[in-house]
Protein backbone atom coordinates (compact mmCIF):
# COMPACT_ATOMS: atom_id res chain seq x y z
CA UNK A 1 0.00 0.00 0.00
CA UNK A 2 1.44 3.33 -1.00
CA UNK A 3 0.90 5.56 2.32
CA UNK A 4 1.91 8.73 0.44
CA UNK A 5 4.47 10.20 2.55
CA UNK A 6 7.23 10.53 0.49
CA UNK A 7 8.49 14.77 1.11
CA UNK A 8 6.35 15.04 4.18
CA UNK A 9 8.26 16.69 7.30
CA UNK A 10 7.94 15.07 10.51
CA UNK A 11 9.03 15.76 13.99
CA UNK A 12 9.48 13.22 16.32
CA UNK A 13 10.27 13.36 20.16
CA UNK A 14 12.31 10.56 21.83
CA UNK A 15 13.62 9.05 18.89
CA UNK A 16 16.69 8.11 19.48
CA UNK A 17 15.68 4.51 20.99
CA UNK A 18 12.91 1.83 21.30
CA UNK A 19 9.47 2.71 19.65
CA UNK A 20 10.70 6.50 18.63
CA UNK A 21 13.61 5.14 17.29
CA UNK A 22 11.46 2.43 14.74
CA UNK A 23 8.98 5.10 14.10
CA UNK A 24 11.62 7.49 13.02
CA UNK A 25 13.40 4.60 10.75
CA UNK A 26 9.48 3.24 9.80
CA UNK A 27 8.93 6.88 8.71
CA UNK A 28 12.45 7.67 7.12
CA UNK A 29 11.70 4.37 5.30
CA UNK A 30 8.52 6.04 3.73
CA UNK A 31 10.73 8.84 2.63
CA UNK A 32 9.43 11.19 5.20
CA UNK A 33 12.42 14.20 6.38
CA UNK A 34 12.46 14.14 10.14
CA UNK A 35 13.56 16.43 12.96
CA UNK A 36 14.46 13.94 15.62
CA UNK A 37 15.22 15.04 19.36
CA UNK A 38 16.41 13.17 22.54
CA UNK A 39 17.92 13.64 25.92
CA UNK A 40 20.95 11.40 25.16
CA UNK A 41 23.54 12.74 22.63
CA UNK A 42 25.38 9.42 21.48
CA UNK A 43 22.19 7.26 21.09
CA UNK A 44 20.74 9.78 18.65
CA UNK A 45 23.72 10.10 16.59
CA UNK A 46 23.87 6.55 15.69
CA UNK A 47 19.80 6.99 14.82
CA UNK A 48 20.81 9.44 12.75
CA UNK A 49 23.22 7.74 10.78
CA UNK A 50 20.41 4.84 10.16
CA UNK A 51 18.27 7.87 8.61
CA UNK A 52 20.62 9.40 6.61
CA UNK A 53 21.46 6.07 4.71
CA UNK A 54 17.46 6.33 3.65
CA UNK A 55 18.52 9.04 1.43
CA UNK A 56 16.13 11.92 3.43
CA UNK A 57 16.73 15.26 5.39
CA UNK A 58 17.27 14.55 8.87
CA UNK A 59 17.74 17.64 11.70
CA UNK A 60 18.95 15.94 15.06
CA UNK A 61 18.83 17.87 18.06
CA UNK A 62 19.67 17.23 22.10
CA UNK A 63 16.97 18.60 24.03
CA UNK A 64 15.12 18.12 27.12
CA UNK A 65 11.43 17.72 26.38
CA UNK A 66 10.84 18.51 30.20
CA UNK A 67 12.17 21.77 30.08
CA UNK A 68 10.05 24.22 28.15
CA UNK A 69 12.94 26.53 26.30
CA UNK A 70 14.40 23.78 25.37
CA UNK A 71 11.47 22.00 23.76
CA UNK A 72 10.85 25.24 22.27
CA UNK A 73 14.22 25.96 21.01
CA UNK A 74 14.26 22.82 19.15
CA UNK A 75 10.34 22.68 17.40
CA UNK A 76 11.75 26.09 15.93
CA UNK A 77 14.68 25.09 14.49
CA UNK A 78 13.08 21.68 13.10
CA UNK A 79 10.18 23.97 11.18
CA UNK A 80 12.98 25.67 10.16
CA UNK A 81 15.38 23.10 9.04
CA UNK A 82 12.57 21.18 7.56
CA UNK A 83 10.48 24.06 5.70
CA UNK A 84 7.47 23.13 7.70
CA UNK A 85 5.47 20.73 9.91
CA UNK A 86 3.62 18.09 8.75
CA UNK A 87 3.22 15.60 11.34
CA UNK A 88 3.97 15.52 14.94
CA UNK A 89 4.89 12.48 17.14
CA UNK A 90 4.86 12.92 20.77
CA UNK A 91 6.57 9.94 22.12
CA UNK A 92 8.66 11.03 25.04
CA UNK A 93 7.69 9.87 28.41
CA UNK A 94 9.42 10.40 32.16
CA UNK A 95 8.59 6.93 33.18
CA UNK A 96 7.10 8.41 36.42
CA UNK A 97 6.81 4.90 38.29
CA UNK A 98 7.03 6.37 41.82
CA UNK A 99 3.88 7.54 43.56
CA UNK A 100 5.58 10.74 45.36
CA UNK A 101 6.10 13.97 43.94
CA UNK A 102 9.19 13.31 41.57
CA UNK A 103 7.67 10.55 39.74
CA UNK A 104 4.45 12.74 39.36
CA UNK A 105 6.15 16.06 38.56
CA UNK A 106 7.98 13.69 35.92
CA UNK A 107 5.51 12.46 34.43
CA UNK A 108 3.70 16.02 34.14
CA UNK A 109 6.37 18.08 33.15
CA UNK A 110 7.71 14.97 30.12
CA UNK A 111 4.63 13.26 29.57
CA UNK A 112 1.77 15.90 29.31
CA UNK A 113 3.16 19.40 29.23
CA UNK A 114 5.84 18.54 26.71
CA UNK A 115 3.00 16.91 24.31
CA UNK A 116 0.62 20.08 25.23
CA UNK A 117 3.56 22.51 24.34
CA UNK A 118 5.11 20.69 21.39
CA UNK A 119 1.08 20.47 20.10
CA UNK A 120 0.22 24.06 20.61
CA UNK A 121 3.81 25.28 18.92
CA UNK A 122 3.14 23.49 15.63
CA UNK A 123 -1.01 23.97 15.54
CA UNK A 124 -0.01 27.23 13.62
CA UNK A 125 2.33 25.68 11.15
CA UNK A 126 0.25 23.19 10.03
CA UNK A 127 -2.77 25.39 9.90
CA UNK A 128 -1.35 27.83 7.34
CA UNK A 129 0.34 24.34 5.73
CA UNK A 130 -3.98 23.46 5.30
CA UNK A 131 -3.53 20.20 7.03
CA UNK A 132 -1.38 18.65 9.98
CA UNK A 133 -1.11 15.25 11.97
CA UNK A 134 -0.44 14.87 15.45
CA UNK A 135 -0.02 11.17 17.58
CA UNK A 136 0.71 11.15 20.78
CA UNK A 137 2.10 7.86 22.10
CA UNK A 138 0.34 6.82 25.31
CA UNK A 139 0.08 3.40 26.85
CA UNK A 140 -2.74 0.60 27.80
CA UNK A 141 -1.89 1.59 31.52
CA UNK A 142 -3.64 4.85 30.64
CA UNK A 143 -6.25 3.02 30.27
CA UNK A 144 -7.11 0.25 33.26
CA UNK A 145 -6.24 0.07 36.64
CA UNK A 146 -3.25 -1.57 38.03
CA UNK A 147 0.17 0.83 36.93
CA UNK A 148 1.98 2.90 38.88
CA UNK A 149 -0.67 6.03 39.64
CA UNK A 150 1.39 8.52 38.29
CA UNK A 151 2.58 6.90 34.78
CA UNK A 152 -1.24 5.49 34.63
CA UNK A 153 -2.84 8.80 34.89
CA UNK A 154 -0.43 10.45 32.73
CA UNK A 155 -0.99 8.34 30.02
CA UNK A 156 -5.01 8.64 30.47
CA UNK A 157 -4.35 12.35 30.48
CA UNK A 158 -2.71 12.01 26.84
CA UNK A 159 -5.65 10.06 25.30
CA UNK A 160 -8.39 12.62 26.45
CA UNK A 161 -6.19 15.57 25.22
CA UNK A 162 -5.71 13.70 21.99
CA UNK A 163 -9.48 13.32 21.77
CA UNK A 164 -10.18 16.84 22.95
CA UNK A 165 -8.27 18.49 20.57
CA UNK A 166 -8.71 16.11 17.09
CA UNK A 167 -12.64 17.71 17.77
CA UNK A 168 -11.08 21.54 18.41
CA UNK A 169 -9.11 21.01 15.16
CA UNK A 170 -10.78 18.94 12.99
CA UNK A 171 -12.78 22.29 10.97
CA UNK A 172 -8.43 23.56 10.46
CA UNK A 173 -7.96 19.81 8.38
CA UNK A 174 -5.50 18.63 11.69
CA UNK A 175 -6.38 15.21 12.71
CA UNK A 176 -5.36 13.85 16.23
CA UNK A 177 -5.15 10.54 17.38
CA UNK A 178 -3.30 8.15 19.96
CA UNK A 179 -1.60 4.95 19.78
CA UNK A 180 -1.50 3.13 23.40
CA UNK A 181 1.08 0.64 23.07
CA UNK A 182 1.44 -2.71 25.35
CA UNK A 183 4.84 -4.09 26.87
CA UNK A 184 7.29 -3.65 24.40
CA UNK A 185 10.80 -5.46 23.99
CA UNK A 186 13.38 -3.01 23.65
CA UNK A 187 17.27 -4.89 23.84
CA UNK A 188 18.49 -3.06 27.86
CA UNK A 189 15.17 -1.24 28.06
CA UNK A 190 12.39 -1.18 30.38
CA UNK A 191 10.95 -5.36 30.27
CA UNK A 192 14.70 -6.68 29.12
CA UNK A 193 15.52 -5.14 32.76
CA UNK A 194 12.44 -6.46 34.93
CA UNK A 195 13.32 -9.60 33.26
CA UNK A 196 16.50 -10.08 34.41
CA UNK A 197 15.65 -8.47 38.10
CA UNK A 198 12.75 -9.58 38.43
CA UNK A 199 11.50 -12.96 36.47
CA UNK A 200 8.41 -13.65 38.29
CA UNK A 201 6.83 -9.95 37.23
CA UNK A 202 8.43 -10.34 33.73
CA UNK A 203 6.38 -13.86 33.40
CA UNK A 204 3.23 -12.58 35.36
CA UNK A 205 2.92 -9.96 32.21
CA UNK A 206 3.67 -12.63 29.62
CA UNK A 207 1.17 -14.88 30.92
CA UNK A 208 -1.40 -12.15 30.25
CA UNK A 209 -0.55 -12.07 26.81
CA UNK A 210 -2.60 -14.70 24.50
CA UNK A 211 0.38 -14.27 21.72
CA UNK A 212 2.73 -15.29 23.98
CA UNK A 213 5.53 -12.53 23.80
CA UNK A 214 6.01 -8.94 24.00
CA UNK A 215 5.51 -6.42 21.25
CA UNK A 216 8.05 -5.15 19.05
CA UNK A 217 9.11 -1.46 18.48
CA UNK A 218 8.34 -1.81 14.98
CA UNK A 219 4.79 -3.31 15.10
CA UNK A 220 3.89 0.10 17.39
CA UNK A 221 5.57 1.70 14.31
CA UNK A 222 3.67 0.38 11.38
CA UNK A 223 0.20 1.72 13.32
CA UNK A 224 1.73 5.12 13.95
CA UNK A 225 2.63 5.75 10.12
CA UNK A 226 -0.31 4.66 8.83
CA UNK A 227 -2.30 6.96 11.49
CA UNK A 228 0.43 9.12 10.23
CA UNK A 229 -0.60 8.82 6.31
CA UNK A 230 -3.29 10.30 4.21
CA UNK A 231 -4.64 6.15 4.05
CA UNK A 232 -6.09 6.91 7.80
CA UNK A 233 -7.45 10.21 6.68
CA UNK A 234 -10.75 9.74 8.21
CA UNK A 235 -9.19 8.80 11.68
CA UNK A 236 -8.96 10.79 14.25
CA UNK A 237 -10.03 11.18 18.07
CA UNK A 238 -9.13 7.53 18.37
CA UNK A 239 -6.70 5.58 20.53
CA UNK A 240 -5.31 2.55 18.63
CA UNK A 241 -4.39 -0.32 21.17
CA UNK A 242 -1.41 -1.77 19.37
CA UNK A 243 -1.03 -5.14 22.40
CA UNK A 244 -1.74 -8.15 21.25
CA UNK A 245 -4.62 -8.59 23.18
CA UNK A 246 -2.38 -7.92 26.59
CA UNK A 247 -5.07 -4.82 27.73
CA UNK A 248 -8.61 -7.02 28.12
CA UNK A 249 -11.09 -3.85 27.96
CA UNK A 250 -13.39 -3.34 25.70
CA UNK A 251 -13.05 0.75 25.41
Amino acid sequence: MELGLNGKRAIITGASKGIGKAIALTLGGEGANLAVCARGSNSLKETVKDLESKGITVYPHTCDVGDKQSLESFLKESQEQLGGVDILINNTSGFGLTDDEQGWETGFNVDIMASVRATQTVVPWMESAGSGNIIHISSISGLEAGSPPAYAAVKAALVNHAKTMAQELAPKNIRVNCVAPGSIWVEGGFWNIVKEGNPEMYEGVLNNIPFDRLGTPEEVANVVTFLASDRASWVSGSTVVVDGVQHKGIF
